[in-house]
């Protein structure tokens, strides 16, 4: 799937069914954010809604889906940064709707708590790690726990296999674009640090230093991959960077970070920490 970069600033952007990208990018950011909207039959979930300030940009998606507000029915926040959790406020005065819940994690229910205290807060465990539409469509959760927060989760949509992975398979990356692509090279690569294309931007590298820098440890990174890898995944949408559009591709980002040598605090102590 090709995005321009003038429609991708203004239009939402339907990923799968059903799923848009509402998000907004900063080129002189390096970190691009990805709310998705999930609407199905009369009923919408937002996951990771986005920060305060991009609130305008966000809802002007939200609204150019042809979807009232008002459908919004749950707002899934997979931790509880502000750049998922900022303009929790404003949707909720925007959505005004008493059927509104939160679902997240006890862990981050204490700080979302921060941001507004309005809106009843769901722990997804006590869901039975899921919700589903009226339609019978249903949303799986699987905990990640350390990546990066204690209560860290995922959220798996059955219906087009589509992960929302919240910062994992996350990137710092200067030239953005919205859908991640492989070439068959990047899929074989061993080394992102020696590419045999000479590409002057490596899709691979800004995706291994988010993962250095942002998750905690090698452990908690290879525990939640052994939780992803049981899913049967055609496309992984997360928070920051591209999403991952392809269930080739999404092996080869997995075995990419199964590589990596030091993460988190190893990272730090290593000295190759930039």
């Amino acid at each position: 799937m090709k995005t321009n970069k003038e429609s991708v600033e203004k239009e939402p952007v339907n990923i799968a069914e059903g799923i848009y990208w509402v998000g907004y990018s900063d080129e002189n950011r390096g970190l691009h954010c990805n709310p998705y909207l999930i609407i199905e039959g009369d009923e919408a979930v937002l996951i990771d809604g986005g920060n305060r300030d991009d609130f305008s940009t966000v809802m002007l998606k939200i609204l150019r889906t042809g979807l009232e507000p008002s459908r919004i029915i749950r707002l899934i926040y997979q931790h509880y940064d502000p750049d998922l959790c900022g303009s929790l406020p404003q949707l909720e005065a925007i959505i005004n709707n008493d059927a509104l819940r939160i679902i997240s994690h006890t862990e981050n229910n204490g700080f979302i708590r921060y941001y507004s205290d309005k809106t009843e807060k769901l722990d997804f465990r006590e869901l039975d790690n899921h919700f589903d539409f009226a339609t019978g469509r249903r949303l799986e959760f699987y905990a990640t726990p350390y990546c990066h927060q204690p209560g860290s989760f995922v959220t798996y949509d059955t219906k087009t296999k589509t992960l929302f992975s919240s910062d994992l398979f996350g990137s710092f990356d200067t030239q953005w674009t919205l859908m991640l692509e492989l070439d068959e090279a990047c899929r074989e690569c061993q080394d992102p640090k020696e590419c045999s294309l000479d590409l002057t931007k490596c899709p691979v590298n800004g995706i291994v230093m988010f993962h250095q820098k942002v998750m905690t440890s090698n452990r908690a990174l290879a525990n939640t991959l052994n939780t992803i890898e049981k899913l049967d995944i055609d496309r992984i949408a997360p928070q920051h960077g591209g999403v991952i559009s392809t269930k080739e591709d999404a092996k080869a980002i997995i075995r990419h970070l199964r590589a990596i040598k030091n993460v988190g605090i190893d990272y730090l102590l290593s000295g190759e920490f930039i």
